[in-house]
C-alpha cells in the first residue's frame, strides 16, 4: 500500500500515522530510536506490507502488470490502490478526505523534529502538491508514477502504467474493494497487539 492507505490504517493516533508514513525509509532496528507510538506505526506498516505482498487478490492485480513492468508492478499497484481509496473515501470514513489530509499535514508540521530527514525533505512537496488528496484523480496518479519512473532513471516505465489503469479500471477497483476490506480487518487486529 502507498502513503494514504498506511496513514488511514494507522487509526486515530497521529504518531502511529507518522510512523506509517516514514516506515519505508527506516531500515532494520533503526525504528527503535523513535517514540513508542511512532515505532508502532513502523511495525504496523511492515506488517501491512507483508500481508499485502502475500495476498492472493493483490497478486492478481500485480500479475496483470508483471509482464510489462516486472518487479515494479507491486509498486504501481500500491499507487493504484491509493487512488481507489481516495476516490471512494466516503465508503471508508465519515470525515471528508480534505479534512483528514489537512489534519495529517498539520500533525507532520507540529512534529517536524521527529520526522526522518527524508520525510522532512519530502513534506513541502507533499503539501504543495496535496498528494494525499489528489490521489483520487487519474492525472495525479500519472504524475506520481512518472516522478517515480524518473527516480529509476526511466528503467521502470511506471509513468506509462496509467494506460493499464484505464484499460482494466473496473477489475482493479473490484480487486481493491475486496482486498481492502480484508486488509482493514487485519490492520485493526494487528494494532490491538502492538
Amino acid at each position: 500500500m502507498n502513503f494514504l492507505a498506511h496513514i488511514y490504517l494507522s487509526g486515530n493516533n497521529d504518531f502511529i500515522k507518522i510512523g506509517g508514513l516514514m516506515a519505508d525509509g527506516i531500515r532494520g532496528k533503526d525504528y527503535e530510536h523513535f517514540p513508542k507510538d511512532v515505532q508502532i506505526g513502523i511495525i504496523l506498516h511492515r506488517a501491512i506490507d507483508t500481508f499485502t505482498d502475500a495476498h492472493a487478490i493483490f497478486r492478481i492485480s500485480k500479475h496483470r502488470l508483471h509482464e510489462k513492468y516486472g518487479h515494479y508492478s507491486g509498486v504501481i499497484i500500491d499507487v493504484f490502490y491509493d487512488h481507489f481509496l481516495a476516490k471512494n473515501w466516503g465508503n471508508y470514513s465519515d470525515e471528508k478526505l480534505s479534512s483528514f489530509v489537512n489534519r495529517f499535514y498539520k500533525s507532520l508540521d507540529d512534529n517536524f523534529e521527529i520526522l526522518t530527514l527524508k520525510t522532512q525533505n519530502m513534506l513541502p512537496y507533499m503539501k504543495k502538491g496535496n498528494w494525499l488528496y489528489n490521489y483520487q484523480f487519474i492525472d495525479e496518479i500519472e504524475r506520481v508514477l512518472s516522478q517515480m519512473d524518473h527516480r529509476t532513471k526511466h528503467q521502470s516505465n511506471m509513468g506509462l502504467s496509467v494506460k493499464e489503469l484505464k484499460e482494466f479500471y473496473t477489475e482493479f477497483e473490484q480487486e481493491f474493494t475486496l482486498f481492502f476490506k480484508e486488509l482493514k480487518d487485519f490492520a485493526e487486529e494487528k494494532l490491538k497487539t502492538l
